[in-house]
């Protein structure tokens, strides 16, 4: 069909449904009543959020903007756009009110203006650990708490995630001595959704795609530290835990690294406390004999997986560890953190910064 042809064959629709309109008025009682369903229903502030399903027909939205008091006459909504408008309506949410003219509405329809607010934002600070995020979520999103944390943890989740992200999410996390294991996959940041209904693991997704982008963009790195992405995390979680506003994370990692080249144990407490599962200000040394593959004072080299959700400057230090010849670091009351070569430095400095503050 040529381009005249298509011309003429849409003036000729047009000209049928200004027809078909016409004759509609005059079957309803004139062109008052055509004028009147094209004005506003009310004059009102209040707007409504209308979705429009795809593959909705003209006659269809009409039919939906009338049941909702946007229009007053969905019948006649339904020829004016023909009548008046190329571009067919296009679905979505808008955000309509009967204050607006049948014109501005059949305007902002076939423009495709949808209305996408943020429905839900949650933010994941550094540091978080999967408990944490599971609170965050089930409150933001009205969701069960157990429920989060035993689908998180749940093996067929792990596998349909797996399919998506195959480089991230490897089967180490089938491990069963891993307490969550999506432990230190989460990224730290703010997400927005947009849909009123949100899956879990649709909430998750961009948190594992934002690790994923950071793990495959610095591969070569990581894997020149002789770790894979499991390992790489973990030691990321590791400085995250003991970095404090005054610490040099970068030194932090220089001290496990060296410790993990000697074959001596990390010997560091926040992973006694993941073991143990709770909080503590103060680590016992009775504490430091439980026996978990987390606890770093009873397992030689890496715990079994990370132990929070680091983010962006830890696992820079993990990547670009400081060259040091320290094999010992504490933290002071103040915060101060504190570098030793050696056992007899590493007391010293305890006895000064700690044990004699108390």
């Amino acid at each position: 069909m040529s381009w005249n042809e298509q011309a003429k064959k849409k003036k000729r629709r047009r000209i049928a449904a200004i027809i078909i309109l016409l004759l509609f008025a005059v079957t309803i009682g004139g062109y008052g009543y055509i004028a009147s369903a094209l004005k506003p229903v009310a004059d009102t502030a209040e707007k409504k959020e209308i979705e429009i399903p795809s593959g909705t027909s003209t006659a269809g939205i009409g039919e939906l903007l009338e049941k909702n008091g946007i229009i007053k006459n969905g019948t006649v909504f339904q020829y004016y756009v023909k009548a008046n408008f190329q571009n067919g309506l296009k679905a979505g949410n808008y955000l309509l009110s009967p204050s607006m003219s049948v014109k501005e509405i059949a305007t902002i329809i076939t423009s495709g203006s949808v209305y996408n607010p943020a429905r839900y934002k949650i933010t994941i600070p550094e540091g978080s650990q999967l408990k944490d995020i599971v609170k965050i979520i089930a409150n933001e999103f009205k969701f069960n708490e157990d429920d989060v944390l035993r689908q998180l943890n749940d093996g067929n989740v792990l596998a349909e995630l797996q399919k998506t992200y195959p480089q991230l999410i490897t089967n180490k996390l089938q491990n069963p001595a891993i307490t969550y294991k999506l432990e230190g996959y989460l990224y730290p940041a703010t997400y927005s959704y947009y849909k009123k209904e949100n899956t879990l693991q649709e909430i998750v997704e961009p948190m594992l795609e934002k690790t994923n982008q950071y793990v495959t963009a610095n591969k070569p790195a990581i894997e020149k530290l002789g770790f894979d992405v499991h390992q790489f995390l973990t030691m990321s979680s590791l400085i995250e835990e003991e970095a404090t506003a005054m610490t040099d994370r970068r030194k932090i990692a220089s001290v496990f690294y060296n410790r993990l080249k000697a074959n001596m144990p990390l010997q560091t407490d926040p992973t006694v406390l993941y073991a143990l599962g709770k909080h503590k200000d103060r680590v016992l040394y009775s504490d430091l004999k439980i026996a978990s593959p987390y606890n770093t004072y009873v397992v030689t080299g890496l715990p079994v997986g990370p132990i929070a959700n680091a983010g962006e400057p830890s696992m820079k230090a993990a990547l670009d560890p400081e060259q040091t010849d320290y094999y010992y670091f504490l933290a002071a009351l103040n915060g101060e953190v504190f570098f030793a070569k050696t056992l007899e430095e590493h007391n010293a400095l305890k006895e000064k910064h700690i044990t004699s503050q108390r």
